[in-house]
């Protein structure tokens, strides 16, 4: 497998040629660092979210939008396809680094957290990413300066001028795109979580809502991660049964029905205060090869149209 920062650099480079008709902004910092701009200052839009997300799976999925009835109005939809589950959703998409630096505080997602290949994943996968670019999506409301840069560089084992910076808020229409896009990736991540081995997983099919773009990045939080919670669906064809792939869909957790908002506030926003089990797609159907087929979860609309105000 080719490197996934070469791959996610095409796409990258993709981007900056169409800066202007992806409504993004380009911004070079004086330490060679690249900072793209996708929603903070620039407006950003449909297509823009979509490319982000193909950026963020290191171009080994396949995104696209359709338009579905959600809780009887017309919705746009992300569709998310592939073939490479354990490397796109876990080893790239998967938003596991939190960027904390002098003041500046954003969740990364990406192929740069594979050159430095530290998290669980990593390690029960055996594998790491080599390459002298790093690419980092970085979900916050403010553009990352030098020092952010530099942390990143020192991390993937790169020069500050071979990091490329893609940002969003979460209360953007990227935002609201990228966040959709995650409904196999938290499928596929459930049930390494409760102890799948991922590259049993051989392909990854999801659909999620758009979420209307909130007022604030709290509000936006709860509004994407209901659209996942309750409007997704995922599709995976899997090697080898499991006892427990009842408890992949939203519906297994505790706090099921509740929506977010009431969720997030019941610990304070402090999202540490939450397991991780918390974040799962809504309907889930798990195909294994020569063995059964399991349906499971469910679709809630009515909690959908008043999370989005419909």
């Amino acid at each position: 497998m080719e490197s996934l920062n070469r791959m996610a650099l095409d796409l990258v480079d993709e981007a900056l040629d169409f800066a202007e008709e992806l409504a993004i902004e380009t911004h070079e910092l004086d330490n060679g660092a690249t900072v793209v701009d996708f929603g903070v200052e620039a407006l950003g839009g449909v297509e823009a979210g979509l490319l982000l997300a193909e950026i963020q799976s290191a171009g080994l999925a396949s995104v696209a939008s359709s338009v579905a009835d959600v809780a009887g109005a017309p919705r746009p939809v992300v569709d998310v396809t592939t073939d490479h589950p354990a490397l796109a959703l876990l080893c790239s998409q998967k938003a596991g680094w939190e960027v904390s630096v002098d003041g500046f505080e954003g969740l990364g997602s990406g192929p740069a957290r594979a050159l430095v290949a530290e998290e669980e994943e990593f390690r029960r996968l055996g594998y790491a990413d080599a390459f002298e670019f790093a690419v980092l999506a970085i979900e916050s409301d403010e553009l990352p300066g030098e020092a952010v840069a530099e942390h990143v560089a020192d991390l993937a084992g790169v020069a500050p001028n071979a990091v490329f910076l893609p940002t969003y808020p979460t209360a953007s229409i990227v935002g609201s795109v990228t966040t959709a896009a995650r409904a196999a990736e938290l499928a596929v991540w459930r049930a390494f979580e409760l102890g799948y081995d991922p590259l049993d997983v051989l392909t990854a099919s999801a659909s999620a809502p758009v979420a209307p773009v909130a007022a604030d990045e709290e509000a936006a939080m709860a509004r994407t991660n209901d659209a996942l919670a309750y409007g997704s669906r995922v599709h995976l064809t899997v090697e080898s049964d499991f006892d427990r792939f009842d408890e992949l869909p939203s519906t297994a957790r505790e706090e099921y029905g509740a929506p977010f908002e009431e969720v997030f506030e019941a610990v304070d926003w402090d999202f540490y205060d939450l397991s991780e089990g918390v974040f799962a797609p809504a309907r889930v159907a798990v195909d294994v090869v020569g063995g059964p087929t399991y349906a499971l979860g469910e679709v809630d609309e009515d909690l959908l149209a008043a999370s989005f105000g419909l």
